[in-house]
């Protein structure tokens, strides 16, 4: 689905006040409260607003490292391995992959020494051959979507 500038500009209000009302939303836009309602519908509906739930920070709530490991899986496990690493809480995203590892997880823990913890949880399973894990040292480029926004939006212009 693509986005035009006013869908743009909209994105870049709901990101930077998630809590904005449709009504001030057009009002800020100049667009009539239809119009804004229309388009968020649109980009709700279409999968490009996933949600409005609080951005929550992981170190906030008392896990401050974050890793990535690299899994390789005993071939037809996926489902299974999927399964498993949806019930290990610290394991944030979960990604297949191509090249060395068949799948790609972000991990949170306490401590370095949790980090452990967490990484022999995830092992542990039987379809898991190997991991290698890489701790994220600081993050000098967090995840962000309005640049991309940006650009989908004057691509259409």
């Amino acid at each position: 689905m693509g986005i035009d500038a006013l869908d743009g500009r909209l994105l870049e209000l709901l990101a930077e006040e998630p809590r904005i009302g449709v009504l001030e939303a057009s009002r800020r836009l100049g667009v009539a409260r239809g119009t804004a309602q229309a388009r968020l519908d649109r980009l709700r509906a279409g999968g490009v607003i996933r949600g409005f739930g609080p951005d929550v920070d992981p170190a906030a709530l008392g896990y401050p490292v974050t890793a990535f490991a690299t899994l390789e899986i005993k071939q037809g496990q996926g489902a299974q391995v999927r399964a498993h690493l949806g019930a290990v809480p610290e394991v944030l995203e979960l990604h297949t992959t191509t090249g060395e590892g068949d799948m790609l997880c972000r991990l949170v823990a306490r401590s370095n020494a949790d980090l452990q913890r967490v990484i022999d949880l995830v092992v542990g399973y039987q379809g898991i051959v190997r991991a290698s894990t890489a701790i994220v040292m600081e993050n000098p480029v967090p995840l962000r979507i309005i640049p991309l926004v940006r650009q989908a939006a004057s691509d259409r212009a």
